[in-house]
């Protein structure tokens, strides 16, 4: 049975650790409106981008003249999966429920006997994945000093992944990051890049045509890349707001835990504190008896 002073530094140590927990979760609701905010403005654009790229790309695909970034190289031999995650742990299940849809996802390629290769954003990605599949990856992109995603850190990503892919490295690339719902709810997500894949808009009774100038395809040609690197800047945003989110929650049910931990292990050093004066006081009786 652990002594008094023992319960005191316990005590006190999670009294400590409790006010930590308390401070980050604070700091991550201050940090997850902004993030929130910027992840909720980017989606009406990448929606309607998303929208007129469907259209763009329904047009031009019944014939030969679509762009390789649209009908793709004709094979799906070789796979890039691209992981975005966090750079810093404690935030509950954010980092392992990407890593494990991407892991889920490389196994059931390499079942059906595709070549997998794995690009990385962000450290704890890096480190889930790493240890199972060292020999699948080609790369990786710190963001550690970064303290406000920006567009150009997304159009970065895309110029690397387009580089690989005009190479000729890889026949499809698909992101893998978490789209934020609410503080408790984030989902992880995989979603195809190259060839470009659009979700056809619902249609509202009402047919509109549009006349492009230059070609649809010439047009395709100019907006693909951006496309991608709009993609990937929405998964950063989405990733971002997620992030604080998840940590928000683990930081709230960690400070409840230490809160619940500090009045058990008060409760036993005060009936610990009892049982050492029930017996010195037995002791002092025994004493005056013997005399």
């Amino acid at each position: 049975m652990p002594s008094l002073k023992d319960l005191k530094k316990r005590i006190e140590s999670v009294k400590s650790t409790r006010k930590i927990t308390k401070a980050m979760q604070m700091v991550a609701a201050a940090k997850l409106r902004r993030a929130q905010d910027a992840a909720e403005e980017a989606r009406p654009y990448a929606e309607r981008f998303n929208a007129v790229m469907a259209e763009l790309a329904a047009s031009v695909g019944s014939d030969g003249s679509a762009p390789r970034l649209l009908s793709g190289t004709g094979s799906d031999k070789v796979h890039l999966l691209v992981v975005l995650t966090a750079e810093r742990g404690l935030c509950g299940g954010f980092n392992s429920n990407i890593a494990r849809l991407a892991k889920a996802q490389i196994e059931k390629l390499k079942a059906q006997g595709k070549t997998v290769k794995i690009l990385t954003v962000g450290k704890k990605g890096r480190d889930a994945l790493k240890r199972d599949y060292s020999a699948l990856f080609v790369g990786h992109v710190d963001l550690g000093e970064v303290k406000r995603i920006s567009y150009g850190d997304a159009q970065g990503i895309a110029a690397d992944v387009l580089r690989r892919f005009d190479a000729g490295e890889f026949d499809v690339a698909t992101i893998f990051y978490s789209k934020f719902v609410n503080v408790v709810t984030q989902i992880p997500t995989a979603q195809q890049v190259i060839p470009a894949a659009f979700e056809q808009a619902e249609s509202t009774g009402a047919s509109t045509v549009f006349d492009y100038e230059p070609g649809e395809a010439e047009i395709l040609a100019d907006l693909l890349p951006r496309g991608v690197a709009t993609q990937i800047f929405s998964a950063l945003l989405e990733n971002g707001a997620s992030e604080q989110g998840a940590r928000m929650s683990a930081m709230d049910n960690a400070t409840r835990n230490a809160g619940e931990m500090i009045d058990k292990l008060t409760i036993q050093f005060n009936r610990s504190r009892q049982a050492v004066i029930t017996n010195e006081l037995i002791e002092i009786i025994s004493g005056a008896e013997a005399l």
